[in-house]
């Protein structure tokens, strides 16, 4: 007995940071991750299938090796992008500005990398439900 709503994306949902059960409702309180005050401020359950985000104590604590692994990904990327465009050479310090330029563009994207690893950990633990209108969301006893 399936759904008659469209399933969303699995990847369009993670990156714009919706429930991972109904994929609708929005984990984040406000809208952008930049303003600094309320970078991390979560909704306690979805507005939409009323899944908890906040699964136990401690638990977003595994978002650092998310964090870690999204930023060695963008490092990896944005060298092998400036290695096939530029090069990579000591002898003019071309290495050394790409280095600065990636240390900037990390610092730059390091409020929504923090709220993208929540999310991606969180999809990690709850799965998308086709029936979540009529069944249960999923609970963590703790």
């Amino acid at each position: 007995m399936g759904s008659s709503k469209p399933k969303p994306n699995y990847l369009w949902s993670m990156l714009s940071m919706n429930c991972p059960r109904c994929r609708r409702g929005k984990l984040f309180k406000p809208f952008s991750a930049y303003n600094f005050k309320h970078t991390f401020d979560m909704h306690e359950d979805c507005s939409v299938c009323k899944q908890k985000f906040d699964m136990e104590p401690g638990f977003w604590y595994g978002t650092g090796y998310v964090s870690y692994a999204l930023t060695v990904a963008i490092s990896v990327a944005t060298f092998v992008a400036w290695w096939v465009l530029i090069g990579v050479s000591f002898n003019d310090n071309r290495v050394f500005w790409w280095l600065g330029l990636n240390a900037v563009l990390l610092l730059i994207l390091q409020p929504w990398l923090m709220r993208l690893s929540r999310t991606i950990y969180l999809y990690f633990f709850v799965r998308y439900d086709g029936e979540y209108e009529t069944s249960e969301p999923k609970k963590f006893d703790y």
